[in-house]
């Protein structure tokens, strides 16, 4: 379905409805789209979730606005907010994979009463120092003129290509080439001024606020993907409460390499975390 928030052509996958189930809201990374968790929406769905998956502005079948403001953290979280208000969502588990686990987690601080649980995959809290901010800033502007200039073709050999996501060359041809084809159906614009408003350099360092964080939060990490296993380990132990997965013999994107265990820790996490907090709502009563 597509619907229209705030001048900007949103495209939304949804399965089930908000009558009789809880909600699931997936965020992709970037240069992504919702396709990109089509192998976990069915797991989802046996675990009694309605599954939402969004393309995020300047992403998939989502409209590229002109506007480059329409592009930051600040935007794009009122947007979902604004999502879920159409389709009756009230309260949803919101999981968010590399950039778009951090727009979950800048939305799960804006908007806490719409977060049920959050689960963040392979992503940060931003950069904390500010010359290293200013610094990844001008590095992803740079990379934003490039895609720019040289179009997404380009862009799909360069990103493909970095060591970040050498793990998943070792993936089935055919689930690569599905993954390069979503990458090539972007717009050279929207991926750019989406580096520009939702790039680690662009948005502030949540670190010192997610000790606010309501409702469970779930951390995962693929374990040879040694960079991001020690950022989920620190934003465990900024958030109380927390728990952190370490996925053995996955990469970046843990939902893409290893479904299955990507899908065991999310059932397991909300058993315990479900289990939980109906208990304290008992107990409360």
């Amino acid at each position: 379905m597509n619907l229209d928030i705030r001048g900007v052509t949103y495209h939304i996958e949804a399965e089930g409805t908000t009558a009789h189930e809880r909600m699931a809201v997936l965020l992709h990374g970037f240069s992504g789209s919702g396709q990109d968790w089509t192998e976990i929406a069915p797991k989802l769905r046996a675990m009694d979730r309605a599954v939402v998956a969004i393309d995020l502005a300047g992403h998939g079948k989502t409209e590229s606005p002109a506007d480059p403001a329409r592009y930051t953290m600040s935007e794009t979280v009122r947007d979902l907010d604004q999502i879920a208000s159409r389709l009756g969502i009230s309260e949803a588990d919101w999981i968010g994979y590399s950039m778009g686990g951090r727009v979950a987690l800048h939305f799960a601080l804006a908007y806490p009463t719409r977060v049920r649980s959050l689960v963040v995959e392979s992503a940060s809290a931003g950069i904390e120092e500010s010359q290293a901010r200013a610094k990844r800033r001008e590095s992803d502007d740079a990379l934003a003129k490039r895609i720019e200039e040289r179009g997404v073709e380009w862009f799909a050999d360069y990103w493909s290509a970095l060591p970040l996501f050498e793990t998943q060359w070792e993936l089935p041809q055919a689930t690569r080439a599905a993954l390069r084809q979503r990458r090539l159906a972007n717009q050279p614009q929207g991926l750019a001024d989406s580096l520009r408003g939702m790039g680690q350099g662009a948005h502030e360092y949540l670190g010192d606020r997610l000790g606010g964080l309501r409702g469970d939060v779930l951390l995962l990490a693929g374990s040879r993907d040694l960079k991001y296993v020690e950022v989920a380990r620190r934003l465990a132990a900024l958030i109380p409460g927390s728990q952190c997965v370490v996925v053995p013999q996955a990469g970046h994107a843990v939902h893409l390499e290893s479904p299955e265990a990507f899908a065991e820790a999310l059932a397991t996490y909300w058993n315990v975390a479900v289990h939980d907090m109906e208990a304290s709502s008992a107990t409360s009563s």
